[in-house]
């Protein structure tokens, strides 16, 4: 049974720090020992237990103003931080995918590229050399995560960056850059979690994982990708932007329903060098906490 926990770099304190993770007993047990593993293959991956899960979580009863305070005491939720107070939802899931208070998260300046989401962020430079994402030497299949031999070619050497939401984190995501999007593509799988006691043990899930991708055409680090992948709870990926309406960096992509969720960022070979802390924390698989709206790396001039 996996018994290492999930430790990450937090950009703001400059420590190493534990992560209090929703569910740790459930997903040792599915993931780390021979029934849970038949579990997850006969109901937890399949697309209805998710859609049961988020209707649960719909529910009025789910999300209690007592039960979403003691929610919020439990993972240090700072509340301030959102347009609601805890008392004002109507169901886990409203909470769940709350929106931010104005001036919530500060975007970053001008040359800069913006993180797409609050999460634990890896990134490689060259994309073919993702090769310690949560453990060493398991390789992404690109074409089958792209859902695409042609973008994979394309992106096979370009910066990338993967951000990973907790079920505790905000759960919108938004644009790293200013741009044009076109509508979303959307690739069928299953749910498995994206948790690293997943990860760990198979890699694979982010690329056979329902998907959606958007492809924002900007002027100055060409096509960018934004990809969605969904897990365990996650029955549906909302998109909340207007294909081929303009947005500016940091206007709000989508969200997600309950549970643990991914977004990567792919570019263009040349176009963007990715924040030092980023690039060292990942060739040490470690992820680097930071918050949407910060610093995920400059955009490349000459």
């Amino acid at each position: 049974m996996e018994t290492q926990g999930i430790t990450f770099y937090n950009r703001y304190t400059g420590q190493m720090e534990q992560e209090k993770v929703l569910g740790e007993g459930a997903l040792r047990w599915v993931y780390g020992t021979p029934l849970g593993r038949l579990s997850l293959h006969l109901l937890i991956k399949r697309a209805f237990f998710s859609r049961l899960m988020g209707w649960m979580k719909d529910t009025r009863s789910s999300g209690s103003p007592e039960k979403l305070r003691a929610f919020v005491e439990e993972y240090n939720i700072n509340m301030a931080d959102f347009e609601r107070p805890v008392d004002q939802y109507s169901s886990f899931n409203d909470f769940f995918y709350r929106k931010l208070a104005p001036g919530a998260r500060p975007v970053c300046a001008e040359g800069l590229v913006a993180l797409p989401a609050d999460g634990r962020h890896s990134g490689w430079q060259d994309a073919s050399q993702m090769t310690s994402a949560f453990v060493k030497n398991q390789r992404f299949d690109l074409p089958a995560l792209l859902g695409s031999a042609e973008l994979a070619a394309k992106y096979a050497r370009g910066a990338v960056v993967l951000s990973r939401l907790c079920p505790v984190d905000y759960h919108r995501f938004h644009f790293p850059a200013a741009g044009v999007p076109e509508a979303p593509v959307r690739i069928p799988g299953p749910l498995a979690s994206v948790s690293p006691y997943c990860l760990r043990r198979n890699l694979a899930w982010l690329w056979t994982n329902k998907r959606e991708l958007t492809v924002l055409h900007t002027e100055e680090l060409g096509d960018v990708l934004c990809l969605a992948v969904g897990a365990t709870g996650v029955g549906a990926i909302y998109q909340t932007y207007e294909p081929g309406k303009a947005v500016a960096k940091g206007d709000e992509h989508g969200y997600f329903g309950f549970g643990g969720s991914t977004v990567m960022t792919f570019f263009e070979p040349g176009r963007v060098q990715l924040a030092e802390d980023i690039l060292s924390n990942t060739a040490n698989c470690i992820e680097t906490f930071a918050r949407m709206g910060d610093t995920l790396g400059s955009i490349a001039r000459g």
